[in-house]
């Protein structure tokens, strides 16, 4: 992106992967920006993979070879790339690009580099090479923060002050949000534009009024129930979770295994000073306060015993010694479980 805002636009893209937010920004940015408006109403095609003839991609290389009717850059585009069979001629070209064509192939999936053009792309100077695969579940919330940290970067507001966002809330949105970039920038989106004139940071308040994602009832306040002891809060929590269909229970206990395991690997680490045990665990310095909490009130054995309880739910949950247990059912048997 740093190449084409300053207007260096390579031959030949390849973009791919089973995530399409970085596919779609270097297309969409190309797309707008690779010609001006009167130009791209005669030097700018777009096509679709499913719609070419045969599924070959020659009469796109053919377009490709093709000069600019009105003098300039030329910009030809493939979306849904992967309904196509045929390569050959993209093989060809490969070997003879023109430098006036701006050729972007928009690939859903990973391209297999053990093909022949696929590998001679890849290792291709002047190709550029783009795939990003989906993201794992642990990656969200450090991909959250770095978003916040890109925007202060880029549109850092007018009176000089930056903007934040509560360490308790890129988990929440994790949760709520998994492993789709589209969604999570959407909501992001939302939460930076919706903020009313003078707040400058993210908090569970804001959340939940553009979001939706209550401030009460969520993943994070659960947990925060569990360290504290408060047997109450955890039930109706866990309540509110087995009736709301928003909170399925086998996503909601992922963040609960992550925090147990860690908290497993916490009582055995010979220092425990915030520094070590943020950088050991991979985790904000601000949460280090709950692992020392929390190890108070369950030691080792009592948490190597959740871990196995959260476990077992999930082997129920997806039917195993579980004839016709409800999420209500098994939230409750689990923090009783926990806490008792």
């Amino acid at each position: 992106m740093k190449a084409l805002r300053a207007g260096n636009y390579a031959p030949v893209y390849v973009l791919c992967g089973e995530e399409p937010y970085y596919m779609d920004r270097v297309y969409e940015f190309i797309a707008d920006n690779a010609l001006d408006e009167m130009a791209r109403e005669f030097d700018q095609q777009v096509v679709y993979g499913r719609d070419l003839q045969g599924a070959d991609i020659a009469p796109v290389i053919g377009a490709a070879r093709g000069f600019a009717m009105m003098g300039g850059r030329k910009v030809v585009i493939v979306r849904e790339a992967q309904a196509v069979k045929k390569w050959d001629a993209f093989a060809a070209y490969i070997d003879n690009m023109m430098p006036q064509t701006v050729l972007v192939l928009c690939y859903n999936g990973k391209p297999d580099k053990r093909q022949g053009v696929w590998k001679k792309a890849a290792e291709h100077p002047q190709v550029v090479w783009l795939q990003s695969d989906k993201l794992r579940d642990y990656e969200v919330e450090r991909w959250i923060n770095a978003y916040i940290a890109d925007w202060n970067s880029r549109k850092a507001m007018a009176d000089g002050q930056q903007l934040t966002i509560d360490p308790r809330i890129a988990p929440i949105l994790a949760d709520h949000l998994g492993t789709d970039l589209s969604a999570i920038v959407g909501a992001l989106r939302k939460l930076i534009d919706g903020r009313p004139e003078g707040v400058n940071t993210i908090d569970a308040a804001l959340v939940e009024r553009n979001i939706g994602i209550s401030k009460d009832y969520n993943i994070m306040e659960l947990q925060a129930a569990l360290i504290r002891g408060d047997i109450a809060r955890a039930n109706r929590i866990a309540q509110y979770f087995g009736s709301s269909k928003d909170h399925p229970m086998i996503r909601e206990m992922a963040p609960l295994f992550t925090f147990f395991s860690n908290l497993l690997m916490y009582h055995y680490m010979p220092v425990k000073t915030p520094a070590v045990v943020a950088k050991e665990l991979g985790i904000n310095p601000y949460f280090v306060k709950d692992y020392e909490m929390a190890a108070k009130r369950y030691p080792a054995g009592k948490t190597f015993l959740i871990i196995g309880y959260l476990r077992e739910t999930d082997a129920r949950l997806k039917g195993i010694n579980n004839p016709s247990a409800r999420d209500a059912d098994l939230w409750k048997e689990l923090i009783f479980r926990i806490m008792h």
